[in-house]
């Protein structure tokens, strides 16, 4: 068996501008042969999937799965919409979501399941050959109960039940009442996850960086009014309760009956479903949020194609 060295691995990287793990395995299985490893990179996809990388995939689905009592939101982006109307690509994001209920949230698990022979970053790197676009799984998310029901609901869906759309959430609800009263208000609640984008369902789940810098906004514009340090603390304690009114899932305001709140609601519930519900969590992704993407300069591009400056 030939042995390959590090400078071939460079060199291969260089030639494709595949990762060094790929290029390792692709002179290990062509015996170091440098052109036979770049057309294995290439058959495998992943040599043109690498070149593309660094573009920005910041458009593509979100997709959800429900199964008995798990629910998942997978986000697999692509550079633009039109790849997301792609039968194949629309296909790719059903099976990662498979994938994912099975496996958990974590991305690399995920990418490292495989499904038939092929793992699911091989799936990828084929799909990117094929298509010619750039496509990433950038996040997943699970929630889970051990009696009651998952509610999900799919945002701009691509179909009628297809699971795909622009924004997904899934929500756990636990409790031994009745399946038949749960699963419609699971969705309701689903729904106005999507609508509100709540941070957390109460305010132990907030993350404490949100709330200390939420703190020192409030303590700022109370010290500007001159108040003395003992009004101030309090005025920004009041404006944090506030805040999670705001944020908090079973605080906000129900949006299917803005006269209540979310609470509120699940109390209703609980009195027809004949048993206590408990939101356990819930996942809500919107396709691309936090994504920076690129603006071209269609201007600067015409003038440099022209030769000005």
């Amino acid at each position: 068996m030939a042995s390959i060295t590090a400078q071939m691995v460079k060199d291969l990287r260089e030639k494709t501008g595949a990762g060094m793990m790929d290029c390792k395995t692709a002179l290990g299985e062509t015996a170091g042969d440098i052109e036979a490893a770049v057309d294995w990179l290439r058959k495998k996809g992943l040599a043109k999937a690498a070149k593309k990388a660094g573009r920005v995939a910041a458009d593509g689905l979100v997709g959800v799965i429900v199964e008995g009592n798990k629910g998942v939101v997978v986000e697999v982006n692509s550079e633009t919409d039109f790849v997301a109307r792609n039968d194949h690509f629309q296909g790719l994001v059903k099976l990662i979501g498979q994938v994912a209920i099975k496996s958990g949230s974590d991305v690399d698990a995920i990418l490292a399941a495989k499904v038939g022979e092929h793992t699911v970053q091989e799936d990828i790197a084929s799909a990117i050959a094929t298509i010619g676009e750039n496509m990433t799984l950038r996040r997943a998310g699970l929630v889970e109960v051990g009696s009651g029901v998952v509610g999900a609901y799919v945002h701009s869906e691509t179909a009628r039940d297809s699971g795909l759309g622009k924004i997904g959430v899934v929500v756990a609800l636990e409790s031994a009442g009745a399946a038949d009263v749960l699963a419609p208000f699971g969705r309701l609640l689903a729904m106005h996850i999507a609508a509100s984008s709540p941070l957390s369902v109460d305010p132990s789940g907030v993350d404490p960086a949100v709330i200390e810098r939420e703190r020192a906004v409030l303590t700022e514009k109370a010290a500007a009014s001159g108040k003395p340090a003992a009004v101030i603390e309090k005025i920004a304690e009041s404006g944090l309760k506030t805040f999670f009114k705001e944020v908090c899932l079973l605080d906000q305001p129900y949006v299917h009956d803005a006269g209540k709140t979310v609470a509120q609601a699940i109390k209703e519930i609980e009195t027809k479903a004949g048993s206590a519900v408990a939101v356990n969590g819930f996942v809500r992704f919107a396709l691309g949020e936090g994504v920076e993407k690129k603006e071209d300069d269609f201007a600067a591009e015409v003038a440099a194609a022209g030769g000005v400056s």
